[in-house]
């Protein structure tokens, strides 16, 4: 059956997710290192490792995971969501990042809470000035745009992800359904959200095809529902035995490829 539905990932499929958080870190960092004698590599590793653990041992630690939040996400997320876990989220998240940036000049051998507190709000600025997209990423949708239903399906809060689609608003016209997993109320892997998302846009699994950058979340729910999926694999990650893509590419570039070929 032809494919008249095409899903798509959103952080590090179309957005370069990675690229932002990487380059919100270095520019606090290296503010912090313009004001103390500090490392900004070894702050910005610092900090990280902090944010984990933390993250980790909060009470909503297990509705992140099932939503699909990380930590580093929760550093400049205001979670301002109308569920009870949400609302947890949001008292705790200005403590979570003035904390992580504190712990984090501490293993550096900083003790400056105050300082930590700046640098948690500064990293809050910083990334929301620093969003990037992949360079095939609208020369890709451009050539889709109009030949098929475009849904973008993406694990998170509500309120972090639209904040993410309004700092990038050229992105938002492609699509003609977008479901964030926070309003669902489960995120991918979860079989759930993938049949929400077939009934919505009015498809049947073979008439679908999911592309996302995860293997554990993007490849493994469409599996789930019997969808085929295209792995972007452009880090050449390490393959899981267990998880097998219908396709893998490097690249937006190659799936459209790969997609004429179909």
């Amino acid at each position: 059956m032809a494919i008249k539905t095409i899903i798509f990932d959103l952080d590090d499929t179309l957005l370069f997710d990675q690229k932002s958080v990487k380059t919100a870190f270095e520019k606090t960092c290296e503010y912090a290192a313009a004001k103390r004698n500090v490392d900004p590599g070894e702050l910005e590793e610092a900090v990280r490792s902090a944010a984990r653990v933390l993250y980790e041992s909060y009470p909503t630690y297990d509705y992140t995971v099932l939503i699909g939040i990380n930590p580093f996400e929760g550093l400049w997320g205001t979670f301002d969501d109308p569920t009870p876990q949400f609302l947890q989220m949001k008292e705790i998240v200005p403590a979570y990042r003035a904390q992580a940036w504190t712990d984090g000049l501490a293993a550096v051998g900083v003790e400056d809470a105050d300082l930590g507190a700046e640098l948690g709000e500064r990293f809050v600025e910083e990334r929301k000035k620093s969003p990037f997209f992949y360079d095939d990423t609208f020369a890709v949708l451009d050539e889709l745009k109009g030949k098929y239903q475009l849904v973008l399906l993406t694990n998170g809060a509500p309120s972090l992800q639209n904040l993410k689609l309004e700092i990038t608003p050229e992105i938002v016209p492609y699509f003609d359904h977008i479901v964030i997993s926070g309003d669902f109320g489960k995120g991918k892997p979860d079989a759930s959200i993938f049949e929400f998302v077939m009934d919505k846009a009015q498809v049947t699994k073979d008439e679908a095809i999911m592309v996302g950058d995860n293997l554990m979340t993007d490849i493994l729910g469409s599996s789930r529902v019997g969808m085929q999926n295209v792995w972007i694999n452009r880090e050449d990650k390490r393959k899981n035995p267990d998880i097998a893509p219908t396709y893998e590419v490097t690249s937006l570039t190659e799936f459209l490829q790969l997609l004429k070929a179909l």
